[in-house]
């Protein structure tokens, strides 16, 4: 049998590589051609979401949020008016942390935080927005005014800046040392009102007022403190009773505390000593209100 050795030309393989280039080029624009025909009959809405499929889940959630803020330009540079007092920064400043309440003065709905020149208004102190702004563009904790830039801080909910706030001994003191002991105090909120209830009571037509406090720091000091109560309530004298409590600091040192809440609601308060006639007791205070 004979054996024919077929040799095909050079040039002939080399059209043939080339033809079948072609047919794969050809191949794939058209299936390119196909998708996109496909896409321009989607709706709007499907479009947008096939567009977004691509984008990274940090860049989906950040254009989430984006998205219903007022023309949102980390860069565009606008005035907002906080308490009286007027403040230029940048929009990217002001969304710097997420989850803040900027966001939501900062949407396309918030139409009442403008004024009637058309910047945004905050119905707050201007006095420590500076603080606060000043944190946003260069990261620097304040040193001045802890308490009342620790509650701003709390309202526009700057997580961050409220931790580390909270951390320094100002707000230490308060929130994890003072507050807690008043904790244990029962019902010190609500005897607080009435004492305050009482000396607005008394202060009619007069310069000063005084209401009688009993602190009793353990049951032993409330057991003694029955019958001089029993002598004012004959006597018609109000008295608004404090304790007792489990643990934590003595009589003077709650009544230092009742007198700095006091005092943080804007009255003029000076506490003293109160003695009944024979009385061997210290438990009894008298709060002196100075009106005018």
């Amino acid at each position: 049998m004979r054996v024919l050795n077929v040799q095909t030309q050079p040039s002939v393989v080399l059209h043939r590589m080339v033809a079948a280039g072609q047919l794969r080029i050809l191949s794939l624009v058209l299936r390119i051609r196909t998708k996109a025909w496909n896409r321009m009959s989607l709706p709007a809405n499907q479009l947008k979401e096939l567009s977004q499929e691509s984008l990274p889940a940090n860049q989906l959630k950040e254009r989430s949020q984006e998205s219903g803020i007022l023309g949102f330009d980390p860069d565009i540079f606008f005035e907002t008016g906080v308490g009286g007092q007027f403040y230029t920064t940048t929009m990217g400043t002001l969304m710097k942390h997420p989850g803040s309440k900027f966001s939501e003065i900062l949407s396309r709905s918030a139409k009442f935080y403008k004024d009637a020149h058309g910047r945004f208004f905050i119905d707050r102190p201007g006095t420590y927005f500076g603080p606060i702004l000043d944190y946003l563009c260069t990261g620097q904790v304040p040193t001045e005014n802890i308490p009342e830039v620790y509650h701003e801080a709390k309202f526009y909910q700057i997580h961050l800046l409220v931790k580390v706030l909270e951390d320094m001994p100002q707000i230490f003191g308060e929130q994890v040392a003072r507050m807690q002991f008043l904790l244990g105090v029962p019902n010190y909120r609500e005897n607080l009102e009435v004492l305050l209830h009482l000396a607005r009571a008394e202060a009619v037509a007069m310069r000063s007022s005084k209401v009688v406090v009993c602190v009793v720091h353990t049951e032993e000091e409330e057991a003694k403190c029955v019958e001089p109560l029993h002598i004012l309530e004959a006597k018609k004298t109000p008295v608004v009773k404090f304790g007792p409590w489990k643990a934590g600091p003595g009589t003077e040192d709650f009544v230092y505390c009742l007198e700095k809440d006091i005092r943080a609601k804007g009255y003029m308060v000076s506490p003293q000593r109160y003695h009944l006639s024979k009385d061997p007791y210290t438990c009894f205070w008298i709060f002196i209100f100075t009106w005018w």
